[in-house]
C-alpha cells in the first residue's frame, strides 16, 4: 500500500477546490494499492479554504510547538494541521504503507520545500507538517517531483 495525496489522484481537495491530477502516479502505483489522503481535510479544514503557510519555521518546528500554521487571513490553523498529520500517520500505520507520495510546496504534504510564511510565493527548505510527522515515525516520503526514484 502506498499513501498518496488525494489531490494528485484527481480529488478536488486543494485549498482552492481544484486538484493536481498526476496520471503517471496512478498508473505506476495502482497495482500496489493506493491509499488517498488529504491531511488538511482529515484535520477538519474545508474545501475550498484560505491558503495557509508555516510561519517562523518548518513542519518539524510546528510539531515541536516552535512555529505555527496561519492562513492568509491571519487565522491560526495549527491545531487542524497537527490533527490532519496525526490522522494521516494513523492511517499509514494501520494499513502498513510502504511509503508516501505527497504534494510538493504544501504546508502539510511537502518534502521539497515550503513557503516561507509571507504569502509572497517564496520557497524555503523544509518539510510540511504531515511529512515531518511521517518521517519522525520512520516513513519514507516522496513528492510528485521525485517519485520516479522508486
Amino acid at each position: 500500500m502506498i499513501l498518496i495525496s488525494a489531490c494528485l489522484l484527481g480529488v478536488n481537495c486543494k485549498y482552492d477546490g481544484s486538484n493536481n491530477l498526476t496520471p503517471d502516479i496512478i498508473s505506476k502505483f495502482e497495482k500496489e494499492g493506493i491509499v488517498p489522503v488529504c491531511p488538511e481535510q482529515l484535520g477538519g479544514l474545508t474545501t475550498p479554504r484560505m491558503p495557509a503557510e508555516i510561519v517562523n519555521g518548518t513542519g518539524k518546528n510546528v510539531i515541536d510547538g516552535e512555529a505555527r500554521v496561519v492562513d492568509k487571513n491571519g487565522e491560526d490553523v495549527t491545531v487542524l494541521f497537527l490533527k490532519g498529520a496525526m490522522e494521516t500517520v494513523e492511517i499509514a500505520k494501520k494499513l502498513s504503507v510502504k511509503y508516501a507520495i505527497l504534494k510538493s510546496d504544501s504546508p502539510s504534504c511537502s518534502s521539497t520545500g515550503i513557503y516561507d510564511g509571507t504569502f509572497k510565493s517564496k520557497l524555503v527548505e523544509g518539510d510540511g507538517v504531515t511529512v515531518a510527522l511521517l518521517k519522525s515515525k520512520g516513513f519514507q516520503v516522496y513528492s510528485e517531483k521525485d517519485y520516479c526514484l522508486l
